[in-house]
């Protein structure tokens, strides 16, 4: 089981890296344009806050077990990835997108597993 922990923490990371770095390298018009036209609803502000944040959690979710420093980290950051798949999927809710909000689900869920594992039974 831990190995499936490590794997799906990964997964998680590398769509969470991408998504943030591309949340943070481009424009709101750009993103808008490239099918998140949730970011119309948003502040450039806020979108890059997003874009952090996924950043952080990308980094949380392997950076701190994989280095031995303060590895509790770990679940705190896939706690931290449930907490805003929660909140996009009210976003999109509300826009109807409802292709998204699978989406959305989906890595809550999978995230919320590395979180109990990782804070339960496969603790570091």
């Amino acid at each position: 089981m831990n190995i499936v922990l490590w794997v799906i923490a990964g997964l998680l990371s590398l769509m969470f890296l991408v998504a943030g770095v591309m949340k943070l390298a481009r424009s709101k018009r750009d993103l808008a344009a490239s099918g998140m036209s949730w970011t119309e609803d948003f502040s450039e502000r806020t979108v890059r806050l997003i874009g952090v944040l996924e950043v952080l959690a990308a980094a949380g979710l392997i950076l701190p077990p994989a280095t031995g420093i303060a590895p509790v980290l770990a679940p705190l950051a896939a706690t931290g990835v449930v907490l805003l798949m929660c909140g996009a999927a009210v976003v999109h809710l509300r826009r109807t997108e409802r292709a998204q909000i699978a989406v959305n689900v989906v890595a809550g869920l999978l995230a919320a597993l590395v979180a109990w594992g990782r804070f339960g039974p496969y603790a570091f």
